[in-house]
């Protein structure tokens, strides 16, 4: 069976007026949301993704890639609704990225999923990789050899995702399974961290010492000090086994 410790931070950075960011850590299921749209619809969007996923967390029920894509559905429906009830919010949004425990017992594994730019990392002894794929136009761009990732880093696009809540069609999460390492650690984040920190500095942050809550203080922290463009999100997972 798999053990997993989390710890989370977040802050609204050095320019932003508010925080339109979320994230929910549970017993079974971890996510991020990075909201998007003007008069606070944004922070709703993403508290509407987060609390789809606090429902998965609810009981002892086994979770599979069904019941995660069946949670995003319901999700980019309460935005929609969220929108023509109040006009002025009428194209909010959001991403949403996070790890969830499928399967049972002693053949549990971890299913990352991803709608938008916001991404899981995965840290093991070979090195720091990321597992999820961005939905974004430079990321775009990069697959097809017309953009560096360095230059992706200052593009005028870098914040235009391509997939999220809040399309007319539920849009449908990106999901890849792998087997968990005792020992690995996992950092979902919003781009407010990886907008500010290359992977090498992430890396070095999530190796450190101390509990999952104290390395998310950390990178957030770092993130800030470094300019603190945009709200800045972190869920840290340690795996163990029990």
């Amino acid at each position: 069976m798999i053990s997993i410790t989390a710890g989370a931070a977040t802050h609204v950075g050095r320019v932003r007026q508010g925080n339109e960011d979320a994230f929910f850590v549970g017993r079974h299921i971890w996510a991020v949301a990075d909201g998007m749209g003007g008069h606070a619809a944004g922070e709703v969007a993403a508290r509407l993704a987060v609390e789809a996923m606090q429902t998965l967390d609810q009981g002892d029920a086994q979770l599979d890639d069904e019941a995660l894509s069946a949670a995003v559905v319901t999700a980019n429906s309460d935005v929609l609704a969220y929108g023509r009830k109040h006009p002025r919010a009428w194209g909010l949004g959001t991403t949403l990225a996070g790890v969830a425990v499928v399967g049972e017992n002693d053949a549990e594994q971890l299913c990352v999923f991803n709608l938008g730019d916001s991404r899981v990392y995965r840290l093991r002894q070979t090195g720091l990789e990321r597992v999820s794929v961005d939905h974004s136009e430079v990321e775009e761009l990069i697959n097809a050899g017309l953009l560096t990732p360095k230059a992706a880093r200052t593009h005028p696009l870098r914040n235009i995702v391509t997939r999220c809540l809040g399309m007319p069609s539920a849009p449908e999460p990106d999901l890849w399974v792998i087997d968990p390492e005792p020992g690995e650690r996992l950092l979902l984040c919003s781009d407010g961290l990886n907008g500010e920190l290359d992977d090498a500095t992430i890396e070095a942050l999530l190796r450190g010492e101390g509990t999952p809550a104290q390395i998310a203080d950390a990178l957030v922290a770092a993130a800030v000090d470094h300019g603190g463009q945009d709200n800045v999100t972190v869920v840290v997972l340690a795996v163990g086994s029990s």
